[in-house]
């Protein structure tokens, strides 16, 4: 997004992005009048495979295609935790710009806005479509898939095996680029940024490091692509990562895996929630898995195996690091998971979520998924 984000307008946005008109007596009511729980961008995911060019200037921080949730359609999962106010925690380190900043660098000024940074928890869920996986972790079916038959899908192994040899298995890429965060904690966000940045060190490219670095660590392959698809315009990014996408799995066809690293946009009543767990004392971003499912009409046949992997991943990373995972979103998306067998989209916290929170939030998640990858190693 180019512009500056003004004031954010929820009500108006979330009409526009719901496809709802602004009045009428059968309106829903959105985000302003609901509580926490219910206030997530991901609860009501649109599909988003073509995002309109009015997106990348307002609102701010719409990220991979997140619609806003009514409050006729919320879930019995359990309510967010409040863990008080960004100002009750240590400051953070400011992180620097990269040499090559790109056309949006990330702001040097800042510009304290209305909306309040809330720390908060998402805690374990209940409810008819949450599934326990047999390990630990959980999935949230918004799908017609029967519960048990998901449960009995996430105990089969993912469909391939990992060499491990030096040859790049994993491909670590960016279909929304320049998703950016919070610089340090604060108790307002800025009035003006719009939390993308084509600065790679300050975006979810300095996440998508972390991860293939305790891939590389591990001894898998992997390739990091921070290609930016979604600036200068928004529109068509998964169109454009697509190509991405097919042209380095040409090249490397030992490739198994793809990964494709996102932030969410999590807002309540126009403050920013800042989604964490604590880690060894220490804020860490939480961690959200989405694993398409085809609902017929999106050429998506090998969809189950893609739910193998992120149920893999998902009970590693939880066992790993307890609370770090919000639940698996099993849902009717696509978002390019037809390429592979291991394709996945990962939300690395939110736009309320600082750098720092961000950077351990990948770091852990990445040694989970090397720890999960290697054992699926070849005998």
């Amino acid at each position: 997004m180019g512009r500056g984000k003004g004031r954010m307008r929820v009500l108006m946005w979330g009409c526009i992005l719901a496809g709802m008109p602004l009045l009428g007596a059968g309106m829903l009511r959105l985000i302003p009048q609901i509580p926490v729980a219910a206030n997530r961008l991901s609860d009501l995911r649109m599909s988003m495979e073509s995002e309109p060019d009015w997106l990348y200037g307002d609102p701010p921080c719409l990220s991979s295609g997140y619609g806003w949730l009514a409050e006729e359609q919320t879930e019995s999962a359990s309510a967010p935790e409040p863990v008080g106010e960004t100002g009750e925690r240590e400051a953070e380190p400011v992180f620097a710009a990269s040499s090559s900043p790109g056309e949006k660098p990330y702001p040097t000024v800042w510009h304290p806005g209305t909306g309040r940074i809330l720390r908060m928890t998402y805690q374990r869920s209940t409810g008819g479509n949450i599934i326990n996986l047999d390990k630990c972790g959980q999935v949230r079916n918004c799908t017609g898939v029967d519960n048990a038959a998901l449960l009995e899908e996430s105990r089969k192994a993912p469909a391939f095996t990992i060499a491990a040899d030096g040859s790049p298995e994993v491909l670590i890429m960016h279909s929304h680029t320049t998703e950016s965060f919070e610089p340090y904690v604060r108790d307002y966000g800025d009035a003006d940024f719009n939390y993308r940045t084509t600065d790679p060190a300050l975006s979810v490219v300095m996440v998508g490091d972390q991860i293939a670095a305790q891939l590389q660590q591990a001894g898998i392959g992997v390739i990091h692509d921070g290609t930016i698809h979604d600036y200068p315009r928004y529109t068509g990014s998964y169109d454009r990562s697509r190509v991405t996408v097919q042209r380095i799995l040409k090249e490397n066809p030992t490739i198994k895996v793809v990964l494709d690293i996102h932030r969410d946009a999590i807002v309540s009543n126009g403050n920013l929630l800042q989604p964490v767990v604590d880690v060894e004392g220490r804020d860490t971003a939480q961690v959200m898995i989405i694993s398409g499912c085809d609902n017929g009409s999106m050429n998506m046949p090998d969809y189950l195996k893609n739910f193998r992997l992120a149920s893999c991943l998902q009970q590693q990373m939880e066992a790993d690091t307890p609370g770090i995972t919000r639940p698996v979103l099993f849902d009717y998306r696509k978002y390019n998971q037809d390429l592979t067998t291991g394709s996945l989209l990962i939300e690395v916290g939110s736009h309320g979520n600082t750098l720092a929170q961000v950077k351990r939030a990948g770091s852990a998640a990445g040694a989970s998924i090397a720890r999960a990858l290697l054992e699926l190693k070849e005998e």
